[in-house]
């Protein structure tokens, strides 16, 4: 792909991008509780300062305005992305973004139409229009009830920033309570401005019961995970079922229309046009949106069109099926054969889910608008104008949807139905891609390329292995199963599964987050998660019937994700258990033990505390260790974005003659990352050298503010132990304290003048540039990323089951899966590579 074309991410990597100008010495450096432990307290902001005029004057002189961090190595073509940023974006913008998603998220549900009617009558066969009436009240009110009420005007609000799907809801859920289960949760990480979540004040007694309950108890958080993870498998099923039942379904329609067509020819025809569909994801969802979203719009116009010329023609007293009571009468009649028929009904609302797991590529707004004006009318019309059909031929409930279509335009209708098919599937297979990257972000799946295919929407991905492998599940799918009958049995249980999923996740955030009232609260699980559990046990009657097929998939990716997270919070774990101590370091002194030559070491870890175990190796087998050495930890958040300037903690590790750092790089599930070492270690070096010139600013600066106060103290001391004198006294003060403290309320301005113009002058700190001018030789000398080929296995008294996950599935993957988070593209020259195993 050209480089225009899109952004290409490996996931977890640590790349560079341009330099932002104008970098002076105001950038904002985080301070917070994450200093190592071993490390002095350099920073200024004190809170226990005994003096308000003092403390005051040191809060003006150091916090400044904040302004984009030079040491941002985020790929920031994509401006102005952020959530906070959708207000600012105009009416014909989010119109646009409406149309795309015709194109994106609602061609699934848009040709439900094509296999609805016949799955319902299938199972029940016609014999009164109470059947009609019954079967189509019951397709009306599930896509009110569900995408409409519960998408629409619920589960879209509780989106991560713009970002949607299981694992947006999850982030939520992390940043309010620490259930992670990655233990490197930072106090900092809190600071950052989008972390922060909007909280009733004060918060409910509830809300904080049920926080603690989830973060004292582990399994509770494993619960969780595996909750989150279950309803991720499921959409990816749902990736795999889509296409496949989509393209088959218009494709069948040939073998009415055209004699001698077999079912051979079908399948055929359907496999040469998803290898197609898959062929032009990596041209990117936006414009993928645009080539499909017209069409779209002309299928909606279609069925729109088609259903009010058979109500029209054929019986508009259809409208009758507005009365909810023709369910009861439906049930009444049929009974155990409406029950089996909730499996085919279910199919009405196929894709309602990406309407949330593909909020990421759009806005809640455009999703609305699309959705009340466009897909909901349209669908109730042409569902209605099958009915009005079927009321006049229920024996062409077989093939309902071609028969309803008057003759002169079958053809026409034919090749819209089937463009519309393949667009029908654009919808999950965004999805997926979406999914796969939230949770390889936060730890749950195995690292994989991502190719960012927008400069304008960070969200619109694509991922290539997913996409082939899709496309190979979805021909073993086709080739297997040769019915779009069974296919649809499949499909049932994946649709309902996430959307149960999706109903627990909302409402915890309802309790946690949002805090509602408590019956308020109950009602959105009890009303759609009823329902919900109702078309369950309708779809699970089918399992023999094709049912399985979902599950198995489901059950093989929740496998894959809850291991790699398994083995990933254990190997973190034994790294915090394993660090270096600080004390082992000072033995060592400066020259760690070994000789120190020009150059900046890069030493890639996860650790956000501590010396890592891996510097120990490097010690042992380097005959020597760079004149600078930098611990560059790859950290990422349950937030979708980092703003640039709260991006990267600096620290100082050991005392100023060891010449080591560490920096935090923190990271959004949804940043966007290039891959440029030059950059990088530019960049490297600009950031070192201010975090330098800031630290002595801030020492000096400290230093003059004690012995202003060491002057105060001594003339208030020397004054109040004078014979006579009252302490308590305020008659009896001296003059000279008295000034004092007026020159100190009173011309503040003027002392905070002389103190950073005393503290700017860099010529007069000889250590500072004796620092900056060895830093700039080792730069001169080069760089070199050190980094750990590690192993991980269960140690020998584990029981059976974890060394059999740990010691094969898990290194397998570790093994197979793209490279971690320093394998840049650097030269291999400057890569040096420990052997390292971690026993957990």
């Amino acid at each position: 792909m050209e480089e225009h074309d899109g952004i290409e991410e490996s996931s977890g990597r640590l790349t560079g991008s341009s330099v932002n100008g104008g970098g002076g010495s105001d950038s904002r450096w985080v301070d917070g509780s994450e200093v190592d432990s071993e490390s002095p307290p350099w920073s200024l902001l004190d809170e226990s300062e005994t003096r308000e005029e003092q403390g005051s004057l040191r809060r003006r002189l150091v916090k400044k305005a904040r302004r984009v961090d030079s040491f941002d190595v985020e790929a920031m073509e994509i401006a102005g992305d952020h959530g906070h940023h959708t207000k600012d974006i105009s009416m014909w913008y989010t119109i646009a973004l409406a149309f795309q998603t015709l194109g994106v998220v609602y061609g699934d549900m848009g040709t439900s139409p094509l296999y609805v009617f016949a799955d319902v009558f299938s199972k029940v066969p016609i014999k009164s229009h109470v059947d009609i009436l019954g079967a189509l009240s019951l397709v009306m009110y599930t896509i009110a009830l569900l995408p409409l009420a519960k998408y629409v005007f619920v589960v879209l609000k509780a989106n991560d920033n713009g970002e949607g799907g299981t694992f947006a809801l999850y982030s939520l859920i992390c940043r309010y309570a620490n259930v992670n289960m990655l233990p490197n949760r930072q106090t900092a990480d809190e600071q950052i401005s989008s972390f922060r979540l909007k909280l009733p004040t004060p918060e409910l007694e509830r809300a904080l019961k049920i926080k603690d309950s989830l973060e004292k108890r582990s399994s509770l958080k494993t619960l969780l995970l595996l909750l989150v993870l279950m309803g991720t498998s499921m959409i990816i099923g749902d990736g795999i079922l889509t296409p496949a039942i989509s393209v088959m379904s218009a494709v069948s329609g040939l073998e009415d229309e055209i004699e001698g067509i077999s079912t051979g020819v079908v399948v055929v025809i359907s496999i040469v046009i998803l290898a197609c569909l898959f062929s032009i994801q990596q041209f990117g969802t936006g414009k993928v949106g645009f080539l499909f979203a017209p069409v779209l719009a002309l299928w909606f116009f279609s069925l729109g069109s088609i259903g009010i010329y058979n109500i029209v023609k054929y019986d508009i007293t259809i409208v009758r099926a507005f009365n909810p009571a023709y369910i009861y009468l439906f049930f009444k009649r049929n009974s155990t054969d409406a029950w089996s028929a909730l499996g085919g009904c279910v199919l009405c609302i196929t894709g309602a889910e990406a309407m949330f797991a593909d909020l990421g590529h759009f806005s809640v707004q455009a999703i609305q608008i699309a959705f009340t004006c466009v897909v909901f009318p349209c669908l109730l019309l042409a569902y209605m104008g099958q009915a009005a059909y079927l009321m006049k031929s229920p024996e062409s409930a077989e093939s309902i949807f071609y028969a309803s279509v008057p003759d002169a335009l079958f053809w026409p209708v034919f090749v819209l139905a089937t463009l519309a098919a393949m667009i029908a599937s654009q919808a999950m297979i965004s999805a997926t891609f979406s999914c796969v990257k939230q949770s390889m972000a936060l730890g749950c799946f195995p690292r994989l390329k991502i190719v960012h295919t927008s400069r304008k929407r960070m969200g619109q991905i694509y991922i290539p292995v997913m996409n082939w492998f899709l496309m190979i599940m979805c021909i073993v799918v086709i080739a297997i199963f040769q019915s779009t009958t069974d296919i649809a049995n499949a499909y049932g249980i994946a649709e309902v599964g996430v959307m149960i999923v999706s109903t627990s996740l909302v409402t915890l955030v309802m309790l946690l987050i949002w805090q509602k009232n408590l019956f308020l609260a109950l009602c959105f699980p009890l009303v759609f998660g009823s329902v919900e559990l109702i078309y369950l046990s309708a779809v699970l009657t089918k399992i023999k019937e094709g049912g399985w097929l979902p599950l198995v998939f489901a059950t093989c990716f929740l496998c894959v994700m809850y291991t790699w997270n398994y083995g990933s919070v254990l190997k973190y774990r034994s790294e915090v258990r394993e660090k270096i101590s600080m004390d082992f370091m000072l033995e060592l002194g400066s020259t760690l033990g070994t000789v120190r030559v020009p150059g900046i070491g890069l030493l890639y870890n996860e650790l956000v505390q501590g010396i890592p175990s891996i510097f120990g190796q490097f010690l042992l087998s380097l005959p020597a260790i760079h004149s600078t050495i930098v611990f560059v930890c790859i950290k990422y958040v349950p937030i979708p974005v980092v703003p640039q300037e709260e991006r990267f903690l600096f620290r100082r590790v050991c005392p100023k003659d060891y010449h080591m750092f560490r920096c935090v790089a923190r990271y959004g599930y949804k940043d966007v990352r290039k891959e440029d070492h030059h950059a990088f270690e530019q960049l490297l070096v600009e950031s070192l050298e201010k975090f330098l010139r800031r630290e002595a600013q801030d020492l000096a600066l400290e230093s003059n503010l004690n012995e202003l106060e060491f002057d105060s103290v001594s003339v208030r001391s020397r004054d109040s132990g004078a014979p006579g004198v009252d302490g308590n006294d305020e008659l009896r003060i001296p003059l000279m304290q008295d000034r004092r403290l007026e020159e100190i309320g009173t011309s503040i301005s003027e002392v905070s003048s002389a103190l950073l113009s005393s503290v700017t002058s860099q010529d007069e700190d000889p250590s500072l540039e004796y620092e900056l001018s060895a830093l700039r030789e080792a730069m001169d000398s080069g760089f070199t990323y050190m980094l750990a080929h590690g192993d991980v296995k269960a140690k020998k008294n584990s029981f059976f089951l974890k060394k059999l996950v740990i010691n094969y599935f898990y290194g397998f993957m570790r093994r197979n899966c793209r490279a971690g988070t320093a394998n840049m593209r650097t030269p291999h020259m400057n890569i040096i590579r420990v052997g390292m195993t971690y026993m957990v």
